[in-house]
């Protein structure tokens, strides 16, 4: 004899598999769960993997917390001329964990290919001026190196991986480096040809060092790294920079750090947070709520599966329902049939729809690498998405809301059936048959 509960006994023989109608309602029941717990898993996945991601690249690149120097009557940006002095002030708290010079602008280059290797090419990236001893080891441009090295000495530079492959660069290259200044000169030039004392103006010559792969598409195709002392000369910024980057040993503390900073700096400096200069990572993580919420009718949909298929076997059942009220089986006994029926088929597309959802996560990449060979069409361009593969990250608390969320968007569908199951009245079950 069974040890199972009765209610559980009967659901169970009731989902014996029969070639039945039922049974192909039931199925599609199943399925309607699994696909809308694997779809839900699928895109919250991808989408925390974006946010994952894209924090992990944009807190390598910018600073948590940035300092700049303005000009307290206007309000406008000044150049930093006392890095040393803010250096000190910084470093004097312990959630900072180093403080570098940065120094960045738009420039203009022409490559020097080798005879024979192309014709020069003309390009706008920015370049970024990094001092090699006071850079950390989280640069994603010094630790990231893939070919070549990450000597800035003399007049080098570090390109990134795409960038280098769209103007055929390669270690050794030698390209033509041309400042906002330069082409204010070379126009000057044209357009006052006749003014004496005028000299040629040969721009700065740099050779590519090594080449980065920072993992972040836009990085990779518009930014080069020189030394801060290239950059200065380039710019004619002698002994000052931009500003300073702090970065902190907990990037979440930023708020905090920079409400301290402030209070120590006082009115000359403007001071911002990582999460206030990049609007990407609040975009990614407002999409994935928004997705969470409207890929849930997918289950809300699937759930109403379960109603119909409740509902059939209510009615097929009815007699049944009568014979077992009449032998003493209570209102609760009859519902809780139909809800464990319910919730073996629940349980059965949650796991199914998990176990497919973390699949089709874990094979995600391969899958796209072979329909851009069957097809020749590129589904994850990292032109538009800025990610060379497709990211996931499968968060543990995402699975249980989904997992749980669907199993009780489920119960609730069955809970009316089951309910006017459980109100039947032996005489009418019995007489409607």
């Amino acid at each position: 004899m069974s040890r199972l509960p009765f209610e559980l006994l009967l659901a169970l023989r009731y989902l014996r598999p029969k070639r039945t109608f039922v049974s192909i309602i039931t199925l599609i029941s199943v399925l309607g769960v699994t696909l809308g717990v694997a779809v839900l898993i699928i895109v919250i996945s991808v989408m925390s993997g974006f946010d994952s991601q894209l924090r992990d690249k944009i807190l390598g690149f910018s600073a948590h917390v940035q300092i700049t120097q303005i000009d307290p009557a206007t309000g406008k940006q000044e150049l930093l001329d006392n890095f040393a002095q803010v250096k000190r002030t910084v470093d004097a708290y312990p959630a900072v964990r180093s403080v570098t010079p940065f120094a960045q602008g738009q420039v203009m280059i022409k490559t020097e290919p080798k005879p024979g290797e192309g014709q020069p090419v003309i390009a706008a990236p920015y370049l970024r001026g990094i001092d090699p001893q006071m850079e950390t080891k989280s640069s994603l441009f010094t630790s990231n190196i893939v070919e070549g090295n990450s000597d800035l000495s003399g007049r080098g530079v570090l390109v990134g991986v795409d960038f280098a492959h769209n103007y055929g660069l390669q270690i050794g290259d030698r390209m033509a480096v041309y400042s906002e200044q330069d082409l204010e000169k070379m126009q000057n030039m044209v357009e006052h040809p006749n003014r004496t004392n005028q000299v040629a103006y040969l721009p700065a010559d740099y050779e590519v060092r090594g080449v980065f792969d920072a993992g972040y598409w836009d990085y990779n195709t518009s930014i080069m790294v020189t030394s801060l002392d290239n950059f200065q000369e380039l710019y004619n910024l002698g002994d000052t920079v931009h500003g300073a980057m702090v970065m902190l040993k907990n990037p979440y503390e930023a708020d905090a750090v920079r409400n301290q900073l402030r209070a120590a700096l006082g009115s000359k400096y403007h001071i911002t947070t990582w999460n206030e200069e990049n609007t990407a990572m609040l975009a990614v993580l407002v999409e994935k709520n928004v997705m969470f919420y409207i890929l849930f009718f997918i289950v809300i949909v699937a759930a109403f599966g379960i109603t119909c298929t409740l509902i059939t076997f209510v009615v097929l059942k009815t007699r049944e329902i009568g014979v077992l009220k009449a032998l003493g089986a209570s209102a609760r006994g009859i519902m809780w049939i139909f809800m464990s029926q319910s919730l073996f088929v629940s349980i059965l597309g949650v796991l199914v729809g998990t176990g497919l959802g973390m699949l089709a996560v874990f094979y995600r990449n391969p899958f796209l690498h072979l329909m851009r060979h069957l097809t020749g069409i590129e589904l994850f361009p990292a032109s538009v998405y800025e990610f060379s593969e497709l990211p996931a990250l499968i968060v543990p608390g995402d699975i249980a809301v989904i997992c749980g969320g669907s199993l009780l968007i489920c119960l609730l569908a069955a809970a009316f059936p089951a309910w006017n199951a459980s109100r039947l009245k032996p005489v009418e079950a019995l007489r409607h048959e």
